[in-house]
C-alpha cells in the first residue's frame, strides 16, 4: 500500500459564535479563535453560515476569508443566497449540508440522490468558480456513487451516528457505523474522491478514524469549543492534533 496522505485538522468555530450571539455582543470572536487554531497548528477553518444566522453571521465569513492565512470551509446550504454569498466570498472550499431551521445541529448527511437536478448546477457554478466543492453525506454506496456522477472533487463523511452509539454504550450499533464507515471511505477513494470525515468526533473517534488511510482531513468544532473552556483552544488543538497523529502512526 502507498504511503497515506497526511491528515489534516479543520477547526470549525461555529460555537465560539454561539457563545458570542448569547448576548448579541462582539466577544468572544470566532476570527479571534481562528488565528489562535491555526497558530496552534490547524490546517485550515470551517464556518457554517446558516439561513437563520443563528452562529456565524455574514461579517465574520468575510473576516474569516481576508484575515486567516490558511484555507476557508464554508459550510452551507445549496441556496441560492448561499450560493451567491459563496461566490462572492471565494473560499477555498464550500461544503454543501442539509438543513434545517429547527434543528441543533446538521441531522444526517446531504440526499445527493434524491436532490441531483438541484446539486449539479450548484457544483458546476463552484468548480467553474475554481471553489472545490465537498458533499457532506453519510457513508452509504449509493450517495457516494451519486457525488461522483456530480463531479464533487470532496465527500464528507458523517460520523454523528457512530460516534453517538459510542457514547451510548450501543456497542454493536458502534461496530455495525464504523463498518459502514470503513467500506464507504474505500469506496468513495476508489471513485476519485477525495475523503474527510467529521460531526460528533472527540480525541478517542479522531485517533481510530485517522486510521484510515483514504481519509485525508477531519473537521472538528463542538468538541473542541466545549473543551477549550477547561484547557484553552490551543491546547485542545494540540491535544487533537496529537491525537490524530497517534492514529495515523498505526497506518
Amino acid at each position: 500500500m502507498s504511503k497515506a496522505a497526511p491528515l489534516r485538522l479543520g477547526v470549525n468555530v461555529d460555537h465560539i459564535a454561539t457563545l458570542r450571539n448569547a448576548r448579541a455582543g462582539a466577544a468572544p470572536d470566532p476570527v479571534r479563535a481562528a488565528l489562535l487554531a491555526i497558530e496552534a497548528g490547524a490546517d485550515g477553518i470551517t464556518a457554517h453560515l446558516r439561513e437563520d444566522r443563528r452562529h456565524i453571521r455574514d461579517s465574520d465569513m468575510a473576516r474569516l476569508k481576508a484575515e486567516i492565512s490558511k484555507p476557508l470551509n464554508f459550510e452551507m446550504a445549496a441556496t441560492d443566497e448561499m450560493v451567491g454569498i459563496a461566490l462572492a466570498t471565494k473560499p477555498h472550499a464550500v461544503c454543501l449540508v442539509p438543513e434545517r431551521r429547527q434543528e441543533l445541529t446538521t441531522e444526517g448527511g446531504l440526499d445527493v440522490v434524491g436532490q441531483h437536478n438541484a446539486l449539479a448546477p450548484v457544483i458546476a457554478r463552484f468548480n467553474d468558480a475554481g471553489i472545490r466543492t465537498s458533499l457532506f453525506i453519510a457513508a452509504d454506496p449509493r450517495q457516494i456513487e451519486a457525488a461522483a456522477r456530480l463531479h464533487a472533487p470532496v465527500i464528507e463523511i458523517h460520523t454523528g451516528a457512530w460516534c453517538d452509539a459510542i457514547t451510548d454504550g450501543e456497542t454493536a450499533k458502534a461496530e455495525a457505523e464504523w463498518q459502514r464507515i470503513v467500506a464507504g471511505a474505500a469506496l468513495a477513494r476508489s471513485a476519485g474522491l477525495e475523503v474527510h470525515a467529521g460531526h460528533g468526533l472527540d480525541y478517542a473517534t479522531a485517533e481510530t478514524i485517522a486510521a484510515l488511510p483514504e481519509i485525508v482531513e477531519l473537521n472538528i468544532g463542538y468538541f473542541m469549543v466545549g473543551e477549550a473552556l477547561f484547557v484553552g483552544l490551543a491546547e485542545t488543538v494540540r491535544q487533537m492534533r496529537a491525537a490524530m497523529d497517534r492514529g495515523r502512526s498505526k497506518l
